[in-house]
């Protein structure tokens, strides 16, 4: 009965790692032959790996991420022109996130540019950072909507504070004035701060283009490609039947 009592009481405070771990305990028979020390020390142990289980769960839930391509399953073998020792580097630590890097994918459609981006993404995740997804389209039509509806206020904090923002098929189509002057802000507020990941079918040479104005663009440009690490691939779509996995 008191053993009961204290898991509910556990729950009550909010501790149901260490109450899971508890109730695992005493279903254990194993346990009694350990000291009240080591008891101590297990229960303890596993709650923190529930925290931090429970923590990442959250962090990619909240990342929007479309898939969550893990760095285990990254396709080193398809032809494309991909730095393996370079990806594999980012994939290690994910301290190009800690350095506040920048990193550009470019490559034709079908290369598998999205699921190396998300990987760097859900990798930066189990390394405990906040990450946010959005295919570009999505981002400029949610702040085209936030500055209709007087929301932008509280959106600019989120794109910009967040530890890894990946903007997926970047400068698709010519920006609107308006879209690349906050696409300009949210590059400012993020320069040397906050790592972003950006992928697009164009090269980087052809961005300027598509940004629209000479001197906004020049000042995004300027903020992308400094201090970033560029994977210019190229090859046969990874969406053929030989292609298999990203």
């Amino acid at each position: 009965m008191m053993t009961q009592q204290t898991i509910e009481k556990l729950r009550a405070l909010r501790l149901r790692g260490l109450a899971e771990a508890y109730q695992r305990q005493l279903e254990n028979p194993g346990a009694t032959a350990l000291t009240f020390d080591e008891r101590l020390a297990l229960l303890v142990d596993q709650h923190a790996t529930w925290r931090e289980s429970k923590a990442m769960q959250q962090r990619l839930k909240a990342s929007k991420l479309e898939a969550e391509p893990c760095a285990e399953d990254v396709n080193y073998r398809h032809a494309r022109q991909l730095d393996t020792a370079q990806f594999r580097a980012l994939l290690a630590d994910s301290q190009w996130v800690a350095q506040h890097h920048t990193v550009l994918l470019t490559g034709p459609t079908g290369i598998g540019k999205s699921w190396l981006a998300q990987s760097l993404a859900h990798k930066a995740c189990r390394d405990g950072y906040r990450v946010l997804y959005r295919p570009a389209g999505k981002l400029f039509r949610e702040l085209n909507a936030a500055q209709a509806d007087g929301s932008l206020s509280r959106l600019l904090p989120v794109l910009t504070k967040v530890d890894v923002l990946v903007v997926d098929d970047f400068a698709m189509s010519p920006l609107a004035d308006h879209e690349r002057r906050l696409f300009l802000e949210i590059c400012d507020d993020r320069y040397r701060r906050r790592s972003t990941v950006l992928t697009s079918q164009l090269p980087v040479d052809k961005w300027h283009r598509q940004i629209g104005d000479p001197t906004v663009a020049d000042s995004i440009l300027d903020r992308l490609v400094h201090q970033a690490y560029r994977f210019e691939l190229s090859g046969e779509s990874m969406r053929k039947p030989q292609g298999g996995r990203p």
